[in-house]
This record gives C-alpha cells, structure tokens and sequence, in this order.
C-alpha cells in the first residue's frame, strides 16, 4: 500500500528504545488448557537479547530457520543472514537495490531465501538465492501500476503466495509452485471486492500467512472495517471476514496475523501514527478466521507484529515501535514486557524466537525461569 513508506516516518517519532523492564512473575500453562490469570512461582516474562547486526536500516522481513540461522531484511535494500544465533551478521543484500524496501523475507534453510520488495508499479520485485545471498536472482518484476506487493508467503519449500493491494477491486494474488523460481498471478474472480480505501499493511511481512498445507490468511486495513481474508485452496477462493481491530481510518487495520493451526489464529494491528489510541490492538479466533473477539486484555497500543511460541500451546507475542507483548491465555489477556521497538517478531520449532526493527535491532527472546 502507498501509506506504507510513511510508516517508517511516523512511527519512528513514537520509538522508544529502552531496556526492558525488571520481570515479574507469569503463568506458563500447560499443555492440557489456556491459562488462568494469575502468577506462578517461578516463572518471570521474557525478555529481548540484542544482537550487533553493523547496519541502520529498518527491518521489518524476518525468517528464522534456526536458533542458528535467521534472516532479516529491510530498507535500503538490505538482507542479512546469521548462522551463529546472532553472532555475527553477514550482509548478503543483492547488488544494485539500494533503493528498494525489502519488507519480507521468506527462508527455507541458510542457503535459499526469497524476499520480496515492496512499491508501485516496478518497485514490487521478488529475489531468490540458492547459495545464501552470494549470488540473487530476480524472479518477478511487477508490471501492474495498480499494483503494490505487500508479503509473501509459503506452505512448503515449493508452494507460496505473495499479495498485492486491489487491482480493479480486488486484492491480487501472485503464486509459485517452484519454490519461488517463477510466479503467476491468479485469477481474481474467487476474490471478494475490496472496500473503498482497502489495503494490506506492508509493516512486518505478516499480512499474509499460512498454516498447513492450503490454509492461507490476509490482513486488511485502511477502510471503513478492518478485516481478514481466507482462503482453503492455496489463495484460489476466498472468504472474508470482519474483525473489531481498530478500523475508519487509512492508518487503521490490521497488521498482522498468526495462526498455530488452521483454526487458532491471532490478529493485531491498530492506528500505527504516534500518540493515536488503539483500545482494540488485539484479536482471537478459534474458527479460522469466520469469527474474530476483541482480547479481553489487548495490547495497550498499535502492534505490527505477532507470533506463537512453539510447544507452549496458548502463549504468543505482539511488538510494536512502543513495546512488546506476551499472552499465555490464547491471545485474550496481553501484558507488556518491554517498551523497545520492534516491528516483526518470529518463532522457530526449537524454541528460537526472534524480533528486528528500526536502526538494524534484531534480537533473541530469552524466557525466564529461576
């Protein structure tokens, strides 16, 4: 979406990059149900290990593989990739695209990554590499200028979807069966009409998200509702529903999404301008994204990004430019951890999650326990 280079501007007046506050102690449920509120001896909130990463720009793509290998990309048409855990960072950001915006980046193990960048017309550009970022090669060049690509996606190392704000009404759906070596748009007609002002939010390369093999969401924004998009047969055919994030406003909608499974899903989002309220930042679903509920606790400001903690059923994360999140009732209380900036945030199966944002930050989540 156009609004999208104002984001960076905006938002970065309502940074604060602060350390994270002393822990208290958190209920860590178990595996049999959500949580119940309360404390439990023992366990303190999480907090966020910084890691050097030797570049400024914003990054809002990030791809953990491993507690080993994870990739991150951004402005000024960076990509980075780790395989130390943060270590060391090296800078393997294809040649000659300083001036593109890297928004997402999707990793299959440390030698193949796709990224994708975002803006008008020729600005929407998809790289992959398969000798991890040595060599880049670029696979789509969009040639729409309604068109402006906001995420990418995959369900496998072969299958994947990248989107794009309407065109002719419509959201447009770009599709690999290659691992992302080539792309074709799909065609629109299983496609709701997009509502005047719609748009997807290119802030954390989560406005578009899969889980399992065909289920794949799309977060919406910038109209008079903000809703959420699915579809059951790899972005064939689509549904779509509203949600009570905060809507009525270009800058309002939602921002991101996580689903542990086809039917638990979590959105936040927001108005992402400084000092604007946004008293519905969070929602929960247990239908696949039919049914959307207001969390009962949300974050208290404007989150662009949110992921599941693997082998903790009911706990997640929310971070936004004012802070981070966790909840271990399923998204329907949040607590506050730490109040630095953070754009996306991103999990792997060991237990590895991650965060990166403004001014090259990227850094590991620690979980507490005495």
């Amino acid at each position: 979406m156009r609004l999208r280079f104002a984001i960076s501007a905006l938002s970065a007046a309502a940074c604060v990059l602060a350390a994270a506050p002393a822990p208290v102690h958190a209920v860590v449920p178990s595996a049999g149900g959500e949580a119940p509120g309360g404390e439990a001896q023992g366990w303190e909130l999480p907090g966020w290990e910084l890691k050097e990463t030797g570049v400024t720009a914003r990054l809002r793509g990030l791809a953990p593989v491993s507690r080993d290998v994870v990739w991150a990309s951004g402005s000024e048409g960076t990509v980075l990739r780790t395989v130390n855990g943060g270590r060391s960072w090296e800078n393997v950001s294809p040649p000659g695209t300083g001036t593109l915006q890297f928004r997402d980046v999707e990793a299959f193990d440390a030698h193949r990554a796709v990224v994708l960048s975002i803006g008008a017309g020729a600005d929407s550009r998809i790289y992959r590499t398969e000798d991890g970022g040595r060599t880049w090669t670029e696979t789509f060049r969009n040639d729409e200028p309604q068109a402006f690509y906001d995420c990418v996606a995959f369900f496998d190392r072969r299958r994947g979807l990248a989107m794009s704000d309407p065109v002719d009404g419509r959201f447009r759906i770009l599709a690999t069966e290659d691992g992302g070596r080539s792309w074709q748009v799909l065609p629109a007609d299983g496609m709701p009409p997009a509502l005047p002002g719609e748009a997807g939010f290119a802030a954390s390369g989560q406005c578009l998200v899969t889980a399992g093999g065909r289920d794949v969401w799309l977060a919406a924004g910038g109209a008079e509702r903000a809703r959420v998009f699915h579809s059951r047969d790899r972005g064939r055919t689509w549904t779509v529903a509203d949600t009570p994030i905060p809507a009525g406003d270009p800058a309002r909608g939602v921002f991101a999404l996580a689903f542990r499974d086809p039917r638990h899903g979590l959105a936040v989002g927001g108005d992402y301008r400084p000092g604007e309220p946004s008293p519905s930042a969070g929602a929960v679903t247990r239908d696949g994204g039919r049914t959307w509920r207001t969390a009962s606790t949300p974050p208290p400001a404007y989150r662009s990004g949110v992921t599941w903690l693997p082998h903790l059923p009911f706990a997640a994360v929310a971070v936004g430019p004012t802070g981070s999140d966790i909840t271990y009732t399923g998204g329907r209380t949040w607590r506050t951890f730490d109040t630095g900036s953070y754009d996306t945030v991103s999990c792997t199966r060991d237990l590895s999650c991650w965060a990166a944002g403004e001014q090259g930050r990227v850094a590991r989540l620690k979980l507490g326990h005495r």
